[in-house]
C-alpha cells in the first residue's frame, strides 16, 4: 500500500484580500504618474501665488500645464481621468474665486476662495468614510466586492471586516488631518482673526505638505498592513 500522494501547496496565484486591496488601490491613484498629475497643477498655484501675488497668472499656469499633460496622455492613447480630475479640481477653485470676486472680495478674499473647496472635500470625504467605518460596512470592503462578484459577502467574515476597516481609517485620516489644521486657519484668515496674507501663505504651505506626501505616508501605513496578513478572498458562489 502506497503512502497518499502529498497534498500540493496552495498556488501562490490564489487571490487574497490583502492583494485585492494593493490592485484596486494602484487602479485608483493611477499608479505614481496619476498621483503626480493630481498634484502637479495644485503645487504650481501655489507656488506661482506665493511668489507673483497675481491670481489670475497662477491659475492660468496650474490650468496651462493640466493641459500639456493631457495633451501627453492623449498622443500616448492612455487615461486622461487623472488629469481630467486635477482639471476639474481646478475648475471648481475657479468657481469659487470667480464667486468671491463678483461678491466683491479681495486678492486675498479670492485666494483663500481657492482652498475652500478643498476643505469641503475633504470634510465630505472624512465623513463620509468615517461613517461607514462606524456602521461596520468599511468602504474598502466594496473593493474587495467587487473582485468577488458578490459586493456584500465580504460582510459576513468578521477576519476581512475589520481589515477593512482598517484600511478605511487610514484613507480617513489623511483627510481628518487637513480639515483640522487647514479649517482654523481658512476661518481665521477670512474673518480677520489672522492677517490674510499670511494664511494664504500658510494654507498654500500646507496644500503641498499634507497632500501627497500625507496620502503617501497613509497608504505606507496601509502597505504595512496589508504585507502582513494573508486574508482569502472567498469568490461568490
Amino acid at each position: 500500500m502506497t503512502d497518499p500522494a502529498p497534498q500540493a501547496p496552495v498556488a501562490a496565484s490564489v487571490e487574497t484580500v490583502e492583494s485585492v486591496v494593493r490592485a484596486q488601490l494602484a487602479k485608483a491613484l493611477g499608479g505614481r504618474r496619476g498621483m503626480v498629475e493630481a498634484a502637479v497643477p495644485t503645487i504650481l498655484f501655489t507656488l506661482m501665488w506665493l511668489t507673483t501675488r497675481e491670481l489670475n497668472l497662477a491659475l492660468g499656469v496650474s490650468v496651462a500645464a493640466a493641459l500639456v499633460m493631457l495633451a501627453v496622455r492623449l498622443v500616448q492613447r492612455s487615461t486622461v481621468q487623472f488629469v481630467v480630475n486635477a482639471l476639474v479640481g481646478i475648475g471648481i477653485g475657479w468657481l469659487f474665486v470667480s464667486m468671491s470676486a463678483h461678491r466683491g472680495g479681495s486678492a486675498d478674499d479670492q485666494a483663500l476662495a481657492y482652498f475652500l473647496p478643498g476643505i469641503i472635500y475633504n470634510t465630505a470625504y472624512t465623513v463620509v468614510l468615517a461613517t461607514t467605518c462606524l456602521i461596520r460596512w468599511p468602504i474598502i470592503g466594496f473593493m474587495v466586492g467587487s473582485v468577488t462578484g458578490d459586493p456584500t459577502a465580504w460582510h459576513k467574515d468578521r477576519q476581512v471586516v475589520r481589515l477593512c476597516t482598517l484600511l478605511t481609517w487610514f484613507l480617513v485620516l489623511p483627510c481628518l488631518l487637513r480639515v483640522v489644521v487647514q479649517g482654523p486657519l481658512w476661518l481665521a484668515g477670512s474673518h480677520g482673526a489672522m492677517d490674510a496674507d499670511a494664511a494664504v501663505a500658510a494654507l498654500g504651505v500646507l496644500k503641498i505638505v499634507l497632500g501627497w506626501p500625507l496620502q503617501l505616508a497613509a497608504l505606507a501605513g496601509m502597505a504595512w498592513v496589508l504585507g502582513r496578513n494573508h486574508t482569502p478572498v472567498e469568490s461568490a458562489a
